[in-house]
């Protein structure tokens, strides 16, 4: 059995994939605190939507992700990069993270019930 959890999710997000949450919370500037199931598809989803529009910087989409503890960002942003949901360029001094056509692929299976 799958344990509910805490964590903030964009408010976007929690529009998109309300399937994911159990119950809202309160709301903080662009996102929602909220009990949510099936944590670990969602937080991959954070990424990919994210990433749907533009690429983004490690920062930028740390920040907009809204997964709070960088050890998991990581975590999730390891798994999409090895299975080729996202992709990272170094730009400079900077690396910019895309989503890759497999990753918009995930994204929309899962966006495609609300269509």
């Amino acid at each position: 059995m799958m344990r509910a959890r805490l964590t903030y999710v964009p408010l976007e997000v929690a529009d998109q994939f309300e399937d994911f949450i159990i119950k809202r919370d309160e709301q903080i500037l662009d996102a929602v605190k909220a009990r949510t199931k099936d944590y670990s598809t969602l937080s991959l989803l954070k990424l990919l939507y994210q990433l749907k529009g533009n690429p983004m910087t490690f920062s930028e989409l740390y920040s907009k992700s809204k997964i709070r503890m960088k050890k998991s960002f990581l975590n999730y942003l390891h798994l999409c990069v090895d299975y080729n949901f996202i992709e990272k360029e170094a730009v400079g001094s900077n690396v910019i993270y895309s989503i890759t056509d497999k990753g918009r692929t995930m994204l929309s299976l899962f966006m495609q019930k609300n269509s």
